[in-house]
């Protein structure tokens, strides 16, 4: 990612290790504020670099037949960790601009799928639910 106009991840400092979404929160406002990026950080830009990131993680399974993690070697699945930790950020610093808890939001929707896909129709298939 390009360092010109706060491209570059929101974050990524090693203080970041091991804490919850509220400190990763708080700390990608600093990170942010301390780079004068906070300007480029609107929720439009924060979405597109989500997605661009997504992107970014998807390309690592692009020609894989299985795409999973036994698949990939170490290096490669250190890099997976990265781009997920890319897509993570800009969605915690999303979700702060928009006032969202992700936790509760998150515990809001799993309610949400259970019933849409209740476990005795969903069980061992992938069908939407419309088609349970």
């Amino acid at each position: 990612m390009s360092a010109d106009k706060g491209g570059g991840p929101p974050g990524g400092e090693a203080a970041l290790r091991d804490q919850g979404l509220e400190d990763l929160k708080a700390a990608l406002r600093r990170f942010a504020e301390e780079r004068d990026w906070d300007q480029f950080h609107t929720p439009k830009n924060l979405a597109t670099a989500l997605i661009v990131e997504a992107g970014e993680l998807l390309e690592h399974f692009q020609w894989m037949d299985r795409g999973t993690r036994e698949d990939m070697p170490a290096r490669q699945r250190d890099q997976v960790a990265l781009e997920m930790a890319d897509v993570l950020l800009y969605l915690i610093r999303l979700a702060d601009k928009f006032e969202v808890d992700l936790i509760d939001a998150a515990k809001r929707k799993l309610e949400l799928n259970a019933l849409k896909y209740p476990a005795a129709l969903a069980h061992g298939h992938a069908r939407k639910y419309t088609d349970l």
